[in-house]
C-alpha cells in the first residue's frame, strides 16, 4: 500500500523546500515541518490503518535522508541517548519525524543553540528540557528562558523524585529565573521538601532567605577571611557555611534530612553536600561509614594550621560532611528498601549523629 497521491505529492514538494525540522502529531494525522519561513502543515489521509500509514510516511523521510526507507532503526537505536551522534548526521535526524531521532539530537555533545531550538521545537517534554538546560552555552541562552519556563510551569505536575530535583536545580542557575521565581519555587518546597534539595544542588547563593551569621563570625571572622585570601581552602570554606546564605543552606539541608521521603533523596542530598564541600578533600570522594569519617576528620584536623585550633569542633564537622556519600547510609540501605516512616526509623541513629555535625556549624 502506497501512500495517498495527495500526501505523497505534499511531501516531495515540502521537502524539496528543504524544511529544517519535522514533526508528527499521530493522535491528529498531522506532519509539521520548520522551515526558514515559519510553520507549515500537513493533513495527512491515510487509505490504511494510521500505524501502517505513518509507518510509510516515516520511510518516505528516511529515504529523503538518508537514502534508505530501512536506515533509521539502524541508524538511530544505535546512538540514541548516548550522545554519540556524529554532528554531520544531526541535522538529517530532525527530518526524520521520529522521536528518538530528536531525543538523539538533544543528548548528542556540543550542541548549538540554533540545532537545540530545531529539536525543542520537535519534540518538546520536560525530559528534553532538562537536557538541553545541562548544556551552559544553551542555559545561558535565548533558549535557556523557554526551557526554564517550561519546567517551571510543568512542576506542579512532576511526579518523579529525581526529576523533580533536576527541574529545581537546572533552573536555578544563573540568569534563569528572578528573585521572585526562586521565591515562589522556595514556597511550593513547604509542602514539598524534595524541591528543597534543588536548591541545596544549586549552592548557598540560590537560596532566597537568609539566616543571621553564625555567632563565631563575629570573632574569627577576619581571621578566616585573611587566610582564605591567602589561599587556605578550609578557611574560606568554613567562612562561606558560618556566613548567613551558608547558614540558611545548612539549615535547608538539615530540614530536609529530617523527614525524607526516600532513599533516593537521602542519596541524592549526600553526595551534594560532598559535591558543595569537595573544596576540602582534595583527595577526591570517599566510601566511608559515618563512624570512618568521624575518625578520618579527628585526624586531620589536627593538621591544621594553630590558628584554627579554636575552630577544632566546626572543623571536624566540616571535613565529615565533605565526605557523605552511599558508604554512610549502606549499614542500612544494603539490607532493606524501605521508604518513608519506616526508613527514617532504621536512620535515626546515622542521622542524629550526622546532624550533630550538623548543628556544630549552625
Amino acid at each position: 500500500m502506497e501512500l495517498s497521491p495527495e500526501d505523497s505529492l505534499r511531501l516531495n514538494v515540502m521537502l524539496a523546500n528543504a524544511p529544517r525540522a519535522i514533526r508528527i502529531d499521530e493522535s491528529k494525522m498531522i506532519l509539521y515541518a520548520l522551515s526558514d519561513k515559519g510553520e507549515m502543515q500537513i493533513q495527512l489521509n491515510p487509505n490504511c490503518r494510521d500505524e501502517q500509514y505513518l509507518k510509510q510516511v516515516r520511510e518516505l523521510l528516511s529515504t529523503h535522508v538518508l537514502g534508505t526507507p530501512a536506515g533509521y532503526p539502524v541508524h538511530i537505536q544505535r546512538w540514541a541517548r548516548m550522545g554519540q551522534v556524529q554532528n554531520e548526521n544531526l541535522e538529517g535526524l530532525l527530518l526524520l519525524g521520529e522521536p528518538e531521532a530528536v531525543v538523539a539530537v538533544i543528548y548528542s555533545a556540543d550542541l548549538e543553540e540554533d540545532l537545540a531550538q530545531r529539536a525543542w521545537w520537535a519534540m518538546e517534554n520536560a525530559e528534553n528540557a532538562r537536557q538541553l538546560l545541562r548544556f551552559p552555552n544553551l542555559a545561558s541562552s535565548e533558549l535557556g528562558q523557554q526551557l526554564a519556563d517550561y519546567l517551571i510551569e510543568f512542576l506542579p505536575f512532576e511526579t518523579e523524585t529525581e526529576a523533580i530535583m533536576d527541574s529545581v536545580q537546572l533552573v536555578l542557575q544563573p540568569g534563569l529565573i528572578d528573585q521572585n521565581g526562586r521565591l515562589n519555587i522556595w514556597k511550593r518546597a513547604r509542602r514539598k521538601l524534595v524541591f528543597y534539595v534543588g536548591f541545596l544542588a544549586a549552592g548557598p547563593d540560590s537560596i532566597p532567605e537568609q539566616l543571621a551569621e553564625h555567632p563565631l563570625l563575629a570573632k574569627y571572622g577576619d581571621r578566616l577571611r585573611l587566610m582564605a585570601a591567602e589561599g587556605n581552602q578550609e578557611a574560606s570554606t568554613l567562612f562561606s557555611l558560618l556566613s548567613p546564605q551558608g547558614q540558611a543552606w545548612l539549615a535547608t539541608f538539615k530540614k530536609v534530612m529530617e523527614k525524607p521521603a526516600n532513599q533516593e533523596t537521602v542519596n541524592r542530598v549526600l553526595d551534594i553536600v560532598s559535591d558543595q564541600l569537595a573544596g576540602i578533600r582534595s583527595e577526591g570522594k570517599t566510601d566511608a561509614t559515618l563512624e570512618e569519617l568521624q575518625d578520618e576528620a579527628v585526624d586531620w584536623a589536627k593538621g591544621l594550621p594553630g590558628a584554627l585550633s579554636d575552630l577544632n569542633p566546626q572543623f571536624v564537622a566540616l571535613r565529615v560532611l565533605s565526605g557523605l556519600g552511599y558508604g554512610v547510609v549502606r549499614p542500612v540501605f544494603s539490607r532493606t528498601d524501605a521508604m518513608g516512616s519506616l526508613m527514617r526509623r532504621k536512620l535515626e541513629p546515622i542521622m542524629g549523629t550526622l546532624m550533630h555535625h550538623v548543628d556544630r556549624l549552625l
